[in-house]
């Protein structure tokens, strides 16, 4: 049985598992179910004509992964390359894509009580691509819907078949 598989036994009804990751000075979550993998950065080969925050391209065995770079997607300043930088590799909807971040923190399970909804103001996100802010203690997660975010129009990455 899988890590999730068990974790799921034990999780109080409504709650889910999100993945934290950094951006500069803020936290997001993402839905853990989403992630396929987590790797250190190397550097993508870089396609001609994309977007700037589209870094390029990796092959990882066998399967070309798109590469954004988050920071550059969310108008931050520029990132630095480290030893914390890390490419999360999603599978969306059957497509494999790899967002790069500053670091992963861990994995929380928040219930629907601890999650609140984002107020409605200008950002350099889409709002309908927010879902919430949780609250674990002190911290404040931006809690995003990953697979909306990696399909709209601007990315050109994941096609909606509905």
């Amino acid at each position: 049985m899988s890590v999730v598989g068990k974790t799921a036994d034990v999780a109080p009804a409504g709650a889910r598992e999100y993945l934290t990751f950094r951006l500069d000075q803020e936290e997001y979550g993402i839905d853990i179910l989403k992630v396929q993998e987590i790797r250190g950065y190397e550097q993508p080969t870089r396609i001609a004509n994309a977007p700037a925050f589209i870094k390029g391209v990796v092959n990882l065995r066998g399967t070309i992964v798109p590469i954004v770079d988050m920071r550059l997607k969310f108008n931050c300043a520029q990132a630095d390359y480290n030893s914390f930088t890390v490419v999360i590799i999603l599978n969306l909807r059957n497509r494999v894509v790899g967002i790069v971040v500053d670091s992963v923190s861990d994995v929380m399970e928040l219930t629907s009580d601890s999650i609140r909804s984002a107020p409605d103001i200008e950002s350099a996100i889409d709002n309908s691509c927010i879902l919430g802010l949780g609250s674990v203690g002190e911290r404040m997660l931006i809690l995003l819907d990953i697979e909306k975010l990696m399909s709209g129009v601007d990315m050109g990455l994941v096609t909606v078949d509905e």
